[in-house]
């Protein structure tokens, strides 16, 4: 069976889903430029918010450009390009995405052939993340009632709490790194790769607190990205 993940077909997909996407994110720009105007509101801050807002979506497309970029080499261009346009995030999409063709020992240097496969990690993608959509109406409201009261108790629990999470969903991504570490100076590019990636964020920290550079808060992960897929670039030659 000849299969093509870039066939004609998953094009019209794609472009169908992404024109509806937009299509509802005009409707409920204009549908709130308009009650903005009932309500009296400075037409000329309204129109600053829009532009302030488009400038600063900039920074996130990067990002998503690059997963759509890193997850077409293997997965063809339109299923990567619905994911991360509708619901999908690289953070999720790409271990989800590699750990399915792992386990099926199929190859990431090429575009994937066989369709079962290609069905397999798209079905993994798709209902791993279906999971947060069913969880955020049902547990939301407690999570959000729980952490107001402990920060209501002390602020200093309450930001210690997220940032305890955060560095555990980290930590699950620092495994998929550190496990994949074989024999030899090549098998350490990950790792060298990700230590140079939280140099960059360190460095747009001390930017972003020390000199007051307040722009690089929203660039902080595409510039992290671009310049850990650079380095990447430059030193996986000359080890491996």
């Amino acid at each position: 069976m000849n299969f093509n993940p870039n066939d004609n077909f998953m094009y019209i997909l794609a472009v169908t889903i992404i024109v509806f996407i937009i299509a509802q994110s005009l409707f409920f720009l204009i549908r709130a430029y308009r009650r903005g105007k009932e309500l009296g509101m400075d037409i000329k801050k309204l129109r600053k918010t829009i532009s302030s807002s488009a400038i600063f979506t900039v920074a996130p497309a990067v990002s998503i450009l690059l997963g759509v970029l890193t997850l077409s080499k293997f997965l063809g261009l339109p299923l990567p390009w619905i994911r991360l346009s509708v619901i999908g995030a690289i953070t999720y999409e790409l271990p989800a995405a590699t750990s399915t063709a792992s386990a099926l020992n199929v190859s990431l240097s090429e575009t994937i052939k066989d369709p079962k496969a290609f069905s397999a990690i798209a079905w993994v993608m798709t209902l791993g993340i279906i999971v947060s959509i069913i969880l955020v109406p049902i547990l939301l409201r407690r999570i959000q009632k729980g952490l107001t009261t402990i920060k209501s108790k002390d602020s200093k629990w309450g930001d210690l709490f997220i940032t305890a999470m955060f560095l555990g969903m980290i930590s699950a991504f620092m495994g998929m790194v550190f496990s994949n570490i074989r024999i030899g100076l090549a098998g350490w590019i990950p790792v060298f790769v990700l230590m140079f990636s939280a140099l960059l964020m360190g460095i747009c920290g001390i930017l972003l607190k020390v000199f007051k550079i307040n722009w690089i808060q929203d660039y902080a992960l595409p510039i992290s990205m671009l310049g850990a897929m650079t380095f990447a670039v430059c030193i996986t030659p000359l080890i491996a």
